[in-house]
C-alpha cells in the first residue's frame, strides 16, 4: 500500500524565505499547498502596502512550483487581536512590537486553525528558527544564519502554537536561500526583504499614527526641569530617540545631539538629554510581565541565570531573573541602553529561546 503523503500548507508571503520554504518541502515529498493571508484592509486609497504585489508574487511562486495557493482574509482578526492591543500600548506611552503580537495572534493561531480546516498535518513558514522535540518536549531553537535569527519575534508563541509547525529554511543561510530561490528560476529570488510594519510601509510612523490617536501636547523639558519645546504627544516618541524631537539651539548648552531619555505619563512631559552617553539612557535593571515560557520548566522557576536579549538583533547578554508574583526582574551584567516600556525581553539558554516577556518598568542606571 502506498504510503500517504503528509499535506503541508506554507505561509506565502510574496518574499523569498517562504518561496524556498515551499520548494524544500516539496522537494522532500510532502503534499505542499500554500496559504496568502491578508491581515489589514487597505480602505485609505494608498499604495504603501505592497499586499497586492506579494499576493502576484506568491501567485507566480506557487505556479512555478506546481502547487495550490488558497488565499484568506485574516484583516478582522487582526484589526481586534493586534491591532488595537497595538494603539492601547501607545495610548499608554509604550511602545509594542506589532509582529510579536502578530505570530501569537495570527499566524501561529487563526492561520494555524484555518489550515487544519484544509487539511494540513504541518503548517510551515518561512521563519529563520529551528524546533526540536526533546523527549516530547517542544523547544524552540535559534536559526542556523545568526544575522537572520527570528527567534526574538517568536518568543511570544505558546508552547502548543510550535506543535505541527516546520520551519524549512531554518538550517540554512539568507544567502543560500537566495541561491536556491535564483537556481529554481523563482521570481522572488532578488526580491528585497520587507522591512517595517505593512499597514505602515514607506509613511512616516507618526504621520500613520496620528489618524488612530489624538494629539495630547505638552513641554519637553531638560533633566533639570527647564521647558525646552513642545510636543504633540507621548506616544510619538520612544526611548533613546534622536531624531524628530526638533529641539535645538539652547542657550548654555553645546551643540551635541538630543535624545529621549524619558517619558513622564502623569505630567505628560517627555524629557530629553544631550550626548548617546548619557547615564539615564541606560540600566541594568528591567520589570517584566505577560511572560510566555516555551520551555515550561522556567515558569516553575523563582531565580535562574540565563541571557537576554532588549530588542532584535542584539548580542544575548548576561542576566539573572527573578519571579516575583507575576513579574520577573531582569537584573543584566552589562548596562543596556534604550531599554522602553512595551518592548519584548526574550530569554535565551545557548541557542534555545526560553520564552519572553513584556518590558513594564525600567531602572535607570543613574538611580
Amino acid at each position: 500500500m502506498p504510503k500517504i503523503k503528509k499535506k503541508v500548507i506554507v505561509g506565502m508571503s510574496g518574499g523569498v524565505d517562504s518561496s524556498v520554504a515551499a520548494l524544500l518541502l516539496k522537494k522532500k515529498g510532502f503534499l505542499v499547498e500554500g496559504l496568502f493571508m491578508k491581515n489589514w484592509d487597505e480602505d485609505d486609497g494608498t499604495d504603501y502596502c505592497t499586499a497586492m504585489q506579494d499576493l502576484q508574487d506568491a501567485e507566480a511562486v506557487c505556479k512555478k512550483l506546481g502547487i495550490k495557493l488558497n488565499t484568506a482574509n485574516f484583516a478582522p482578526e487582526y484589526w481586534e487581536n493586534v491591532f488595537e492591543e497595538f494603539l492601547a500600548e501607545f495610548d499608554l506611552g509604550r511602545t509594542p512590537n506589532p509582529d510579536i503580537l502578530c505570530n501569537r495572534e495570527i499566524k501561529f493561531k487563526v492561520f494555524k486553525d484555518y489550515a487544519e480546516t484544509l487539511g494540513a498535518d504541518f503548517i510551515a513558514t518561512g521563519h529563520y528558527a529551528k524546533i526540536t522535540h526533546d523527549n516530547d518536549e517542544i523547544k524552540l531553537m535559534k536559526g542556523f544564519d545568526d544575522n537572520k535569527d527570528q527567534t526574538y519575534f517568536l518568543s511570544a508563541v505558546p508552547t502548543d502554537g510550535f506543535q505541527n509547525v516546520l520551519f524549512p529554511i531554518g538550517d540554512i543561510t539568507k544567502s543560500k536561500v537566495r541561491r536556491i530561490a535564483a537556481e529554481s528560476g523563482l521570481i522572488t529570488s532578488n526580491k528585497k526583504d520587507s522591512t517595517g510594519i505593512c499597514f505602515i510601509g514607506e509613511r512616516r510612523f507618526s504621520d500613520f499614527l496620528k489618524q488612530y490617536v489624538s494629539k495630547r501636547p505638552g513641554n519637553i523639558i531638560s533633566e533639570d526641569n527647564m521647558v525646552l519645546g513642545k510636543h504633540q504627544g507621548l506616544m510619538f516618541f520612544t526611548i533613546g530617540q534622536r531624531q524628530g524631537i526638533r529641539v535645538g539651539g539652547v542657550k548654555n548648552t553645546d551643540e551635541a545631539p538630543w535624545y529621549v531619555l524619558e517619558k513622564r505619563l502623569e505630567t505628560n512631559e517627555l524629557v530629553v538629554g544631550q550626548k548617546n552617553t548619557n547615564p539615564k539612557l541606560y540600566t541594568h535593571k528591567i520589570i517584566a510581565s505577560k511572560s510566555n515560557w516555551i520551555n515550561g520548566k522556567y515558569a516553575k522557576l523563582t531565580s535562574f541565570k540565563c541571557a537576554a536579549k532588549i530588542r532584535y538583533r542584539q548580542a544575548d547578554q548576561e542576566c539573572k531573573v527573578e519571579r516575583f508574583g507575576d513579574s520577573y526582574h531582569v537584573d543584566f551584567v552589562s548596562a543596556q541602553r534604550a531599554a522602553t516600556p512595551g518592548q519584548t525581553v526574550v530569554f535565551y539558554d545557548g541557542s534555545e529561546c526560553l520564552g519572553g516577556g513584556v518590558i513594564d518598568h525600567v531602572q535607570p542606571s543613574s538611580n
